[in-house]
Parts: structure tokens; C-alpha cells; sequence
């Protein structure tokens, strides 16, 4: 079986895995015929992101995903099969289209999540438990859409893989959206959630237009029980907030190719920093338990070099930009891109 986990810090489940597929176009003329100059094909997710942007940096992250079995194929044809376990599903793999502007736009249009069974949920709950317990990690990193149950249509419940990571001393990073991500951070069973603007302007139902607002934004949610908010802005880079500190990073601009797996890579990131780096005996914690700082800064460097990649996972890790880290950040800066938040 693919992805064996042993002596492995981190762990990742991606429940909503996806097929991408990326077209490069020149000349891109909407609602007309157009012909790729090329086409790339991976296999995706958040979580499969992540494990794949640690395994570049020989960080083993064993990635647990629920394949449809109609493509049995798909671990091997896109290089996915040495740190990825799957859990074999009936059905077929849902895919993601990104459309490529030469000197452009990027479109991407995703299928919705292939619904699962309550047994295929439960299977999967167990495997992600097994491999947190095999390899010793201490991060279990859940990241992507979710899918739901065949018979209800609720989304499926992450409640008891929380239970058995909070008994193992397991930290947990939970990167969502939508409606599962309003929830989860209200539950506040997470250790590190990593909204963007947009996402955290919906959680807390509000307009965010200075890093104060996104600050203040990020500190209810640590009233609900996280402990970091990683709050990706774009081209602001990247605040991360704890009850008591908060700090800004960023890197100086770089050449955007493709924006997709930008917010997966600067989770990689942080998290690649965190284990590499622990906490000493006498050295400050930061409320958390791990070296936050030197986490996000890492975030950014890892982002940045994300987005000049072609594909939605990260092909190299090296050689990193220079970045910047904010110990006091000036709460009256208005963001580049203010977000929009929808009363609850």
C-alpha cells in the first residue's frame, strides 16, 4: 500500500480529493473554441498539497484519501503514490478544470464533492486514526472541501476524528470553507485554522479593511477555541493572531503565474517551520506550544514561491524568497483587497 507512515510528524486527510487538470492558453477568447498548448494533470486537494509540498522538503506527511475506485490508475500515473494512502471508494474521482492565460487570467471551475457513505466516513476516520498512531505525528492537518453523506446530504461530521486527535495530544490545522467553515470555527476544536480575508470576513459576518479589522476578526475565533488564526491576504501577505500576539509577514512582490495551491503551500509552510523548529525548555512558547513567529514567516516565503509555478502543488520548495516578519503591525493599514463578510 502507498504512503507507509512511520516516524512522521505530520499527517494530512484531504476528504474531498480531486483530478486537476490545468489547460495553458494563449489568447484566451471566451465563448469561443480555443486550443491548449498544453495540459498537466495532478492529483489535488489541500490536503495532497500539503503532503506533497513537505515531501519536497523531506518532511514525511502521509496524505489519507478517499478515491473512487473507476481509476485505479491515478496514484501512479500523477506521482502521488509514495506518500499518499488511499481508501478505495466506489465511484469516480471528482475534477477540477483550471483554464492557464499566457500573460492572463486564471479560471477554475471545481466539480462539487463526490458524496461518501456513512461506512466510507467511518473507514476513513479510522485509517487517518491508525496512520496518526503508526507514525507518531503530532499534526493531523484536515484540509479541503467536505464531502456529504449519500443518504442525508449533511455534511460528514469531523467531530470524531477531533475526539481521538484531543486524546492522543494531537494538534489539529483545519483548512475549509463555506459552510463547514463557519461551523468548525465556532466549535473551536481546532488548533490552527488558515482562512483567507473573504473566508474570515464570513465567520464573523463583517467587512475587514485594515489588518486591525482582520486582527480583531482572527481574536474571535480565538475566543472560540483556536488557538492561531494564519489569515492569508494575497498580495498583504499574511497575519497570524493568537489571543495575546499578533504578527504580519510578507515578501517582496514576485512574477505571478498561477494562484491555485498558494494558501496550501503557505500551510505547508508554517507547518514545515513548526516541526523543524520546537520549542526549547525555557524558550517562549507564545501561549501555544510552538514557534509561531518563525511559522509565518516561512508561510509567506513558501506562498510566494508557490504562485510562480504553473500547477496547483508545488513543484520545488527552493530557492525561497527573503520575507519579512512584523512584531507589532500597524493595525490602521487598509488591505489591498478589503473582504467582503455576509451577516450570519
Amino acid at each position: 500500500m502507498s504512503g507507509q507512515a512511520t516516524s512522521s510528524p505530520i499527517v494530512t486527510l484531504t476528504p474531498a480529493p480531486t483530478l486537476d487538470r490545468t489547460y495553458f492558453v494563449t489568447n484566451l477568447i471566451s465563448g469561443a473554441v480555443n486550443r491548449a498548448d498544453g495540459v498537466r494533470e495532478e492529483l489535488a486537494g489541500k490536503g495532497i498539497n500539503v503532503s506533497r509540498g513537505l515531501h519536497l522538503a523531506n518532511i514525511s506527511a502521509p496524505g489519507i484519501v478517499p478515491i473512487g475506485n473507476a481509476d485505479p490508475a491515478v496514484l501512479v500515473r500523477t506521482g502521488s503514490a509514495e506518500f499518499l494512502t488511499p481508501l478505495w471508494v466506489d465511484g469516480s474521482l471528482r475534477v477540477s478544470t483550471t483554464i492557464l492565460e499566457h500573460g492572463g487570467t486564471t479560471t477554475k471551475v471545481n466539480e462539487n464533492p463526490r458524496p461518501l457513505s456513512h461506512e466510507d466516513w467511518n473507514a476513513i476516520v479510522e485509517l487517518t486514526d491508525k496512520t496518526v498512531r503508526q507514525s507518531g505525528a503530532k499534526w493531523l492537518v484536515i484540509a479541503g472541501a467536505l464531502p456529504t453523506y449519500k443518504d442525508s446530504g449533511e455534511y460528514v461530521s469531523l467531530r470524531p476524528i477531533f475526539e481521538r486527535m484531543q486524546a492522543q495530544g494531537v494538534k489539529v490545522a483545519l483548512d475549509t470553507s463555506g459552510e463547514p467553515l463557519g461551523y468548525w470555527a465556532r466549535e473551536g476544536c481546532a488548533t490552527v485554522m488558515k482562512p483567507n480575508a473573504e473566508e474570515l470576513a464570513f465567520i464573523v459576518g463583517r467587512n475587514l479593511k485594515t489588518i486591525g479589522d482582520v486582527i480583531d476578526a482572527a481574536r474571535e475565533v480565538n475566543a472560540f477555541g483556536v488557538d492561531v488564526v494564519l489569515a492569508s491576504l494575497g498580495g498583504d501577505g499574511m497575519v497570524a493572531v493568537t489571543k495575546d500576539n499578533a504578527w504580519s509577514a510578507r515578501t517582496e512582490p514576485v512574477k505571478v503565474i498561477n494562484t491555485v495551491g498558494a494558501g496550501d503551500a503557505t500551510l505547508a509552510g508554517f507547518l514545515a517551520a513548526v516541526v523543524s523548529n520546537p520549542i526549547e525548555a525555557g524558550q517562549d512558547d507564545f501561549g501555544v506550544g510552538f514557534n509561531v513567529p518563525m511559522g509565518v514567516r516561512t508561510a509567506v516565503q513558501w506562498g510566494a514561491i508557490a504562485v510562480t509555478q504553473p500547477t496547483s502543488g508545488l513543484t520545488a520548495v527552493e530557492p525561497l524568497p527573503e520575507s519579512t516578519l512584523n512584531y507589532s503591525p500597524d493595525l490602521s493599514t487598509a488591505l489591498d483587497e478589503p473582504a467582503v463578510g455576509k451577516p450570519h
